[in-house]
């Protein structure tokens, strides 16, 4: 199943398309897609747009929004009828987690329940593994109390949450309270004082590549960085992720802040287009690649992180060319006026020139979207 174009690609492809330059069927070939996809993806930017009459996205997110509500109340609703049936035959509390299971059956998730019934899913998971000891349910009861205490004051330390479970008249010693506000991390908002200055972390990654930047399959080897370059309006800044078997672009993102976001947007679209499989993605120590939603997003989606040294820009050359070949060819050639007139003018390049049109020595001759469909061809008959 073919994957889905980035967002952010379509809204290019559809600016490009609107300056007129070319004929469609000429742009959607330069873009590598089919002349009916962005003659479909015009007709929705027309229609968010309020050009054309249709139902906006941001609508249909909405009602998608509204009709998830709906069949979450409904379920709410279930919940507190059949607990208060359940409650009014003299049932313990401890006893209610049978419940849970009952309405589980009827197709209602076991986290939602739990929530209405105020309890956690860890516990009632707890249950479902080993029979629940009468040390386990006091345990339970008094975090839910010190949990309740704490939300009302969140100044309360655990030497105050003890004595106020004292005050309800529940037997526990502060030591039992310290461990159980530990297990559930309820600190005093006073209970740490923050640093003045920070410094800068340690890599996340080690070097796995060495400057090493060959790969033998497509998927195999990224390389990923950030460029800069002013306009009158502001600064542009602009992610890219580079497979260094074809020498592809195979994601990118373009923005006016400079943010670890800008980094996530970039690997996103490239496991979009690509669906990368042990793939190894390198980049500087930059904060964006340190981040620790950059970290997550690699290890979520299988990809292996590596980093190169401190100050040493040869540890990710390979990259470093494409953005030395990115400003000579676009960035440098003009003033630019606006950060629009810009991000058209590199995605253009790039999709264009550099992927359909340039022509490598190290490909054979080939641009990087010929060499990738004769390795294709040569891997399907092998």
């Amino acid at each position: 199943m073919a994957k889905p174009y980035p967002e952010e690609f379509r809204r290019d492809v559809v600016s490009v398309a609107r300056k007129h330059e070319a004929p469609l069927a000429q742009i959607a070939k330069d873009f590598g897609i089919s002349e009916g996809t962005l003659t479909n993806w015009l007709k929705r930017a027309d229609v968010e747009e309020g050009v054309r009459p249709g139902l906006k996205q941001a609508d249909a997110e909405e009602l998608r929004e509204l009709k998830k509500r709906n069949r979450l109340l409904e379920q709410e609703n279930e919940i507190l009828r059949r607990a208060a049936a359940f409650f009014a035959r003299g049932a313990a509390p401890k006893m209610i987690y049978p419940l849970v299971l009952d309405l589980a059956g009827d197709g209602i998730p076991v986290t939602v329940t739990c929530r209405v019934l105020g309890f956690s899913t860890q516990g009632f998971n707890k249950w479902r593994r080993h029979p629940v000891s009468q040390r386990d349910w006091d345990d339970t009861h008094l975090t839910n109390l010190a949990l309740d205490i704490h939300r009302d004051d969140p100044e309360f330390g655990y030497r105050f949450v003890a004595d106020e479970i004292a005050d309800l008249g529940v037997t526990a010693s502060e030591r039992r309270v310290w461990r159980l506000c530990s297990e559930q991390q309820l600190w005093s908002l006073h209970a740490k004082k923050r640093g003045l200055t920070r410094k800068a972390g340690p890599p996340v990654h080690d070097d796995l590549v060495l400057r090493q930047f060959r790969a033998d399959r497509i998927n195999q080897l990224w390389l990923t960085d950030i460029t800069e370059h002013r306009t009158d309006t502001g600064k542009l800044y602009l992610c890219a992720i580079k497979d260094m078997f074809s020498r592809r672009i195979v994601g990118y993102s373009i923005s006016d802040r400079m943010t670890s976001g800008l980094a996530v947007s970039a690997v996103r679209n490239a496991i979009r287009l690509r669906g990368p499989v042990d793939t190894i993605l390198h980049s500087d120590r930059g904060s964006q690649f340190r981040s620790k939603v950059f970290v997550r997003t690699l290890k979520s989606n299988g990809l292996t992180g590596s980093m190169g040294r401190v100050g040493a820009c040869g540890d990710n050359a390979a990259m470093e060319s494409f953005f030395s070949l990115l400003q000579k060819n676009v960035l440098d050639r003009r003033r630019w006026a606006t950060k629009e007139e810009l991000r058209l003018a590199i995605v253009t390049w790039i999709e264009r020139t550099y992927h359909r049109k340039r022509r490598q020595r190290g490909l054979g001759r080939l641009t990087p979207i010929e060499f990738e469909l004769l390795s294709q061809r040569a891997t399907a008959v092998a």
